[in-house]
């Protein structure tokens, strides 16, 4: 499949050459350009949102005072010349050599864990959950913590069957405050040279930490070969229910689920 190419007007505003070379990772499509990584696909409204916070949270990680070599990373969005932060739907962010995808589930785990500790601290409102759903993975994380059943009509009948399903099992039990969160941490922790962890294309959501978690056991598991006994932990109380919606969001936001092999890994939940 042939990805998409940064025009010369992005390439111009960001300021790199257009010797490109095509990085794996991330969301896919990401190319590295000069200095920066160029990711296409990217919501202007999002960015907006996100890139300053990320910003501010990258400057202080790497400067804050008796930092260690090894503690927490977070990838620097780099606006254009002319002051965006996306240009034809492109963003970049510094591109940091050496860094190869931390595939340890207690490591990729640790590093959302942190993460989500300093955005507890620095952000303490999220204007875009109160907006209308933007794409496909906003409809499904609204329709995982709606109080309602959703209309399923428009998803596939096994996919929407197995929706279903998970969103029975909800009950009022809380899984915490809502705060800023990464809601795809699995494949998006790098480590850099020193074996620092580099998080990367967050993507944001104002959720339960719990939740966030759950949605990155979850992917470990479905994507990244983690031994399915980490669902072992998810089956009572309040990781139970945020397992569930992290079911139900991955579920509804994937084309075209293998629904089977869904049932499979969350048989656990089901009670089958």
């Amino acid at each position: 499949m042939e990805h998409a190419v940064p025009s010369d007007r992005v390439l111009d505003l960001f300021a790199v050459p257009a010797d490109l070379r095509a990085l794996p990772g991330g969301q896919g499509g990401s190319v590295l350009a000069g200095d920066l990584v160029l990711s296409p696909g990217r919501d202007a409204v999002i960015a907006d949102a996100l890139s300053p916070v990320v910003a501010r949270l990258a400057v202080t990680l790497d400067t804050r005072p008796k930092r260690r070599p090894r503690d927490l990373r977070i990838a620097m969005p780099i606006p254009a010349r002319d002051g965006s932060w996306t240009v034809e739907g492109w963003s970049a962010s510094r591109y940091e050599p050496g860094t190869v995808t931390c595939s340890d589930p207690a490591v990729v785990r640790a590093a959302g864990a942190l993460l989500h500790a300093e955005f507890a601290s620095a952000v303490t409102d999220w204007p875009l959950s109160r907006q209308e759903p933007r794409h496909r993975w906003d409809r499904a994380e609204r329709a995982a913590f709606g109080p309602d059943t959703p209309d399923l009509g428009s998803y596939a009948a096994g996919q929407a069957a197995l929706a279903a399903d998970l969103l029975a099992l909800r009950d009022g039990q809380p899984i915490g405050p809502a705060q800023l969160v990464h809601a795809d941490l699995a494949g998006n922790v790098l480590l850099d040279g020193a074996g620092a962890p580099v998080v990367i294309d967050v993507a944001p959501y104002w959720r339960p930490m719990l939740w966030a978690d759950a949605v990155c056991v979850l992917d470990l598991v479905r994507w990244f070969g983690a031994d399915p006994g980490l669902l072992r932990d998810w089956t009572a109380g309040a990781r139970r229910q945020a397992m569930i919606r992290a079911a139900v969001f991955r579920v509804l936001s994937d084309i075209d689920p293998d629904v089977e092999r869904y049932r499979c890994t969350l048989e656990s939940l089901l009670g089958k």
